[in-house]
């Protein structure tokens, strides 16, 4: 039996339109970029890296989506605040989405996603800013579905 037969991928296994994909892989990205612009005075390229390392090993159906060289909707903006204005939404209607058809895969993507915000504040000389930790929260109350 080949690995393809015995684990499915999330597109098969949940059957996500390209819009949908899209979307997971925005809030994902987004949550890192976010993260980064909210340490602007310290190495927000190094968070950023870090992050989107994170996001790239992950594995699994989530994992699967976000390695797609597929459509990320714009991440930037004139200030954080833009970006946010972007990327929480993106988080909420992901995991309600992936929820709404599996909710393994729904853990599966906040757990990823707060890995790789782990991950990218790792990357900081000194550890999280009190603004980091503040986005990280923001980002963490985005993904709790109601």
């Amino acid at each position: 039996m080949s690995a393809t037969a015995t684990t499915p991928s999330l597109s098969s296994s949940l059957s996500l339109s390209p819009t949908e994909k899209a979307t997971l892989r925005t809030a994902a990205y987004g949550a890192v970029s976010l993260l980064a612009a909210a340490d602007s005075t310290g190495r927000p390229g190094k968070i950023a890296a870090h992050g989107s390392m994170a996001l790239n090993a992950s594995t699994g159906p989530v994992g699967h989506v976000l390695a797609e060289k597929g459509k990320v909707h714009s991440l930037s903006g004139k200030s954080v605040a833009e970006i946010a204005d972007k990327v929480l939404p993106a988080l909420t209607e992901a995991v309600t989405l992936l929820a709404a058809r599996d909710a393994s895969a729904a853990d599966d993507f906040r757990t990823t996603v707060e890995l790789a915000l782990a991950t990218g504040t790792h990357a900081r000389k000194g550890g999280a800013t009190p603004v980091m930790t503040a986005m990280t929260t923001r980002i963490t109350s985005a993904m709790t579905t109601k």
